[in-house]
């Protein structure tokens, strides 16, 4: 039996017992429980804000403006090339 198995099976077992139905049928805890389970993504939003924040204090492009520019200047390249052949076909 593996460490995942086991785990299922003990967490089934916990489940199944009525002092632990009974905890879940009580408001107050399974608020605290859905807190505690959105906690991780408040903490990478939180965590993200503060390094835009930091970034634009520093006058720092962050890693999303960067892709964002890549993107844009890649297009552009694009467009020139484009015009450039049009150029030449147009001249010759």
């Amino acid at each position: 039996m593996s460490i995942k198995d086991r785990i299922v099976s003990e967490g089934m077992k916990f489940a199944a017992s009525p002092q632990v139905a009974k905890l879940m049928q009580d408001e107050r805890f399974m608020k605290l429980v859905m807190t505690a389970m959105s906690m991780p993504g408040r903490v990478s939003t939180f965590t993200t804000e503060q390094k835009e924040a930091f970034a634009k204090s520093m006058g720092l492009a962050t890693s999303d403006e960067v892709r964002d520019l890549r993107r844009i200047v890649s297009s552009l390249e694009q467009s020139v090339s484009r015009l450039r052949a049009k150029l030449e076909k147009d001249a010759s």
